[in-house]
């Protein structure tokens, strides 16, 4: 099977409202695309519904054309494989038992376009178009809601899934709307413990990756109560700073100016700006802990090292991903090392044992310009302490990557050595010399280990 063009997916959803068409169906696109594309926005992925044809129908037209993954076949869903389309049924939903899962689905082909769209979570996902022909169809007023920057939920049925106090979050953070009263006593009225972490994870991907205004999510989520589930963000509210540090007010308001500056100098990759986003996130946590009143002035003592723990725990609420972790609770204990460094005009090894506990300086910097920009009115006349350590960062070719082991266990053999315990110690102390500046190639490292063994008779050497 050729399958539909993967290079044009305009003509691959061409195809598949045509095939349809030719048996009576009619294919709508609905959902984040069909509001993407009227804010001027480009989609990548596209949600089709289908009406009048039925799911075997459906589900044989749909493989004459592509392979097709039917794990959700059951529910009357498609992926399209290689492709970003999920063609679906509209189908009945009703609940019967707690929980974000706990719903028995029905698709039905012959439910009325207007039925279905009482089952979507707001009226801005709830626009259909037409793929042959481009018409719309606005059921429940979303298109107005959108030009107003409204965000309204459908119906009644919004509560019965209460992943959507989630996806409105991020939706407010990506699209700056305003959350409609009745909407806001709705979410406060839905429980939210008994969501999948890979649902919530999702959920702040989006709002840390693509969220224009982030801080502004995470107030909709203090609204409606939801911070309860999230308590190492709760307790950063109320957390009092030394206002002459830090004039725009509590560690909670301090994180959302930083997630804000942040949103404006993302890289657009994914990945990277997961990672340094939830460093920022989570870069004072520590503070609620630490936060004394000392001679009239506020202060947190050791806040970024305390702050590792209570990151930890945060994350560990939204992932699974081991590497993710790893890779973020570093850029929260070294957060203020910079400045530090900086002050004390550190030598190239302090910079190397720094990039070798975070791996990336060029992360860490982009989390100490949003903790620096995050303080408004406050705004700095530059970044000198940031200016110096990318710079000796990038002479050591240090910015993107920790320093990496140039002594080897094959140099050690190769001078006589045998395989043994000792080779570990022999090893670490070789990356030691080589952070401290002992050598800098392989040339050195070799005279460092010739001068190391002819001093160490411990070392069994032939």
């Amino acid at each position: 099977m050729a399958g539909l063009p993967k290079e044009d997916i305009q003509s691959a959803l061409r195809s598949i409202a045509l095939t349809i068409q030719s048996v009576g169906g009619t294919v709508y696109k609905v959902g984040g695309c069909v509001r993407d594309e009227l804010l001027g926005l480009k989609s990548k992925d596209f949600d089709l519904e289908v009406f009048g044809v039925d799911l075997e129908a459906l589900s044989s037209l749909l493989r004459s054309l592509n392979p097709v993954d039917e794990v959700g076949k059951q529910f009357g869903v498609f992926k399209l494989s290689g492709l970003p389309i999920d063609v679906a049924l509209p189908r009945r939903e009703r609940k019967v038992d707690s929980g974000h899962r706990g719903f028995s689905t029905e698709a039905d082909p012959k439910m009325s376009l207007e039925s279905a769209a009482t089952r979507r979570d707001f009226t801005i996902n709830a626009i259909y178009q037409e793929v042959l022909t481009g018409v719309l169809v606005d059921p429940v007023g979303g298109a107005e809601h959108l030009r107003e920057k409204r965000l309204v939920h459908v119906s009644s049925a919004f509560g019965e899934d209460s992943l959507r106090v989630l996806r409105g979050m991020q939706l407010v953070a990506r699209f700056d709307l305003e959350v409609d009263p009745d909407t806001v006593d709705l979410c406060k009225s839905i429980q939210g413990d008994d969501l999948p972490m890979e649902r919530v994870s999702e959920e702040f991907f989006k709002l840390i990756t693509q969220g224009q205004e982030i801080g502004r999510g995470l107030k909709f989520l203090s609204e409606v109560g939801w911070l309860r589930y999230f308590p190492e963000l709760e307790a950063l509210q109320g957390c009092q700073q030394d206002p002459t540090w830090h004039p725009e007010g509590d560690v909670w308001t301090h994180t959302l100016h930083c997630l804000d500056v942040f949103a404006k100098e993302r890289l657009g990759d994914a990945r990277e700006d997961w990672i340094v986003g939830l460093a920022v996130l989570c870069h004072d946590m520590g503070k609620p802990e630490t936060t004394v009143l000392e001679n009239g002035r506020w202060k947190s003592p050791r806040h970024e090292y305390v702050g590792v723990s209570v990151a930890e725990q945060f994350l560990k609420r939204i992932t699974r991903e081991h590497a993710l972790v790893a890779s973020i609770l570093p850029l929260v204990e070294c957060h203020m090392r910079p400045f530090q460094l900086f002050k004390d005009n550190a030598k190239d090894s302090a910079v190397r044992r720094l990039a070798n506990r975070v791996n990336r300086i060029d992360r860490l910097l982009r989390v100490c310009r949003a903790d620096k920009l995050g303080r408004p009115p406050l705004v700095p006349e530059g970044f000198p302490e940031l200016d110096s350590l990318e710079k000796q960062a990038a002479e050591l070719k240090l910015a993107d990557s920790g320093p990496q082991p140039i002594l080897l266990g094959r140099h050690l053999i190769a001078q006589g050595m045998e395989p043994s315990k000792a080779f570990k110690g022999v090893l670490e102390a070789a990356f030691e010399a080589q952070i401290e500046g002992e050598f800098f190639d392989e040339v050195g490292a070799v005279e460092w280990l010739k001068r190391t063994i002819n001093r160490n008779s411990r070392y069994n050497i032939d």
